[in-house]
């Protein structure tokens, strides 16, 4: 009756407030999910802060905190992680920025941040790589795309700082904002120097590229901007497996879960057709997790497509993205000796179009799992589960234990 693998499936953004159009219930409540649902009744369930109450968590820092690296620890930034998610090798004391390809009109304003959410930009990235040169101000670059408008950006060189702000202005309608420095210290200009010779550089490069000028001829808007923001220094954190004795992997489209697994030391298993979006391969991705358990302990997926309906307010849309997850999860109820996690990191209410501190539903179902009476997974019939209100870094701890792998507090 213990389990052997775990599989940790968080549910991105799933977590919703009372929506207007599904008559005040929220996405998750109103989807019909007979396969969560069940894993519901089969389990025990609970509601969780992914932080702590009132916080309200990046994606960053709520991964950190369910792979139990609470982000009051172990957070240096986002662009650090996202870098090391779309392929750059972060090594300690490179800066890490996190970066949207946008849209800015003949004016220099700023009319999509995330350029019509373009897909396929490594032709942009390639050539931003091909022509863009820091050599007079003693650096180098790393520039990736990642999935869909997302990319990054690490830069490499000496006296370098982290306390740099960002060119996004975080609306549309305005102008693109000078990146600054948040110090006095020298570093930390120097870094805010390179970034605003980056954007200029590239943003004459994209403009002239040919994916933009077909993209304009479409009537589409052009990727002829950079959105640079989450400035970090890289650090070093606990690898995985010698802090749990676990060996692991990682599956997720989104770049930033992939870095932080692969920082961790999680195995980053690609999966082709998986977007991170609404159109991805979910039943690809149900499969490789399936898979990666045969080989190894432990395995977090990410399904992320429910927090980008969130971020556009789309609660219809959100409901039923949630229905087609709960489809491609139904080979997860013939697992056998293993231990299922499910939970969201964050709330992404339709109301707000962004994260909000509203605690999010969790389940664990498996072998030596007291089950409780909650028979639905959302947001308030887990909250009557018996696992009550829990933080997101108990989550490792209670998996440990779980699995017979947790060691004795006291003789």
């Amino acid at each position: 009756m213990i389990a052997e693998k775990v599989l940790f499936l968080v549910l991105d953004g799933i977590s919703d407030r009372p929506c207007e159009a599904l008559d005040g219930l929220t996405p998750l409540a109103a989807a019909r999910t007979p396969v969560l649902d069940r894993l519901a009744a089969e389990g025990i369930c609970g509601i969780m802060d992914s932080v702590a109450p009132g916080i309200r968590p990046g994606s960053d820092t709520s991964h950190l905190a369910l792979l139990g690296y609470p982000p009051q620890e172990f957070y240096t930034g986002r662009g650090p992680l996202e870098a090391e998610g779309t392929g750059i090798h972060m090594t300690a004391g490179m800066i890490g920025f996190r970066c949207n390809f946008g849209t800015v009109d003949a004016d220099g304003l700023v009319t999509d941040r995330r350029a019509g959410r373009i897909s396929g930009t490594e032709p942009l990235a390639e050539a931003i790589r091909d022509g863009v040169d820091l050599s007079a101000l003693g650096l180098e670059f790393r520039f990736e795309a990642g999935a869909g408008h997302r990319a990054a950006l690490a830069l490499v060189g000496e006296g370098l700082g982290d306390k740099v702000s960002s060119n996004d202005p975080k609306k549309e309608g305005v102008q693109p904002l000078t990146i600054r420095p948040c110090t006095d210290d020298p570093a930390d200009r120097k870094t805010a120097d390179a970034c605003n010779e980056f954007i200029r550089q590239s943003g004459k490069i994209l403009y002239h590229h040919p994916m933009n000028v077909r993209r304009m001829e479409e009537g589409l808007p052009p990727a002829n901007l950079l959105l640079i923001r989450g400035a970090g220094k890289m650090g070093e954190l606990p690898q995985f497996s010698e802090r749990y004795g676990l060996s692991g992997s990682v599956i997720s489209a989104a770049t930033l879960i992939s870095g932080i697994g692969k920082v961790v030391g999680l195995e980053h298993i690609p999966v082709p057709g998986t977007t991170g979006s609404a159109d991805s391969d979910l039943d690809a991705k149900v499969r490789a997790a399936i898979g990666e358990l045969g080989r190894k302990d432990f395995v977090l997926m990410n399904i992320k497509g429910a927090d980008e309906a969130g971020h556009d307010g789309k609660g219809i849309q959100k409901r039923d993205f949630i229905e087609v997850i709960d489809k491609a999860l139904a080979p997860l109820l013939d697992l056998k000796e293993t231990l299922i996690v499910i939970c969201a990191d964050h709330s992404t209410p339709c109301s707000v179009k962004d994260h909000s501190a509203d605690p999010v539903p969790v389940v664990i179902r498996g072998p030596g799992v007291r089950i409780d009476r909650t028979n639905r997974f959302d947001e308030i019939s887990c909250a009557e589960g018996g696992l009550h209100r829990i933080r997101g870094r108990d989550l490792m701890p209670i998996t440990l234990d779980l699995i017979n792998k947790s060691h004795k507090y006291g003789a």
